[in-house]
């Protein structure tokens, strides 16, 4: 599908130079002479590399659609992550690289949405939050629990994250697959 340079927006999968981009920061400029522009930085989903293009509103580009699909993650076999179409049954390996530092997150049984472009896999979407058990954290200070305060935890998966004083050892929670932060105790 063809859209307008200015139409670009954060998050958009495009097709530029004849390689796919995702739109991770878009800034329109109207500057003092000459005509309006919108200033994108493109990551490349395939090897990571970053660029900044300038569109105008009269260009146009390819914005692609990527199809996903749900997967389950099944297990971790050397560097390789096996995922399996539950509809299909067909399983599908990934590398490490590909998934990027998600890896840390994936639990077995895991349903996952698989990304791919004309039939190649090119990423995985995890679900928002996940439950971790706390492997090691410090005990509660004293004094500590009246303020907004967070102490570092190591997570089953050998994350560490920030946690409240009264969470301890054992305990199971909910966290941001995003950005690894504390949500909430697990019920």
């Amino acid at each position: 599908m063809k859209i307008n340079g200015n139409e670009i927006r954060q998050g958009n999968v495009i097709l530029h130079q004849d390689t796919l981009w995702v739109a991770v920061k878009t800034d329109h400029v109207k500057p003092g002479k000459g005509g309006a522009f919108a200033q994108i930085e493109l990551k490349n989903i395939i090897d990571g590399r970053k660029l900044n293009e300038r569109f105008r509103a009269s260009e146009k580009v390819e914005k692609v659609r990527l199809e996903q699909h749900p997967y389950t993650y099944l297990y971790k076999d050397g560097d390789m992550f096996v995922f399996m179409n539950g509809e299909t049954y067909e399983q599908i390996n990934l590398t490490e690289e590909l998934i990027g530092e998600k890896t840390a997150y994936l639990v077995d049984n895991m349903e996952v949405q698989l990304e791919s472009y004309e039939g190649k896999p090119l990423g995985v979407t995890l679900p928002q939050y996940v439950t971790l058990e706390v492997a090691e954290t410090e005990p509660v200070v004293k004094g500590q629990t009246a303020a907004n305060s967070y102490k570092p935890a190591t997570l089953s998966n050998g994350v560490r994250s920030s946690v409240p004083p009264f969470v301890g050892v054992g305990e199971r929670l909910i966290i941001n697959t995003e950005d690894g932060s504390y949500v909430k105790r697990a019920d």
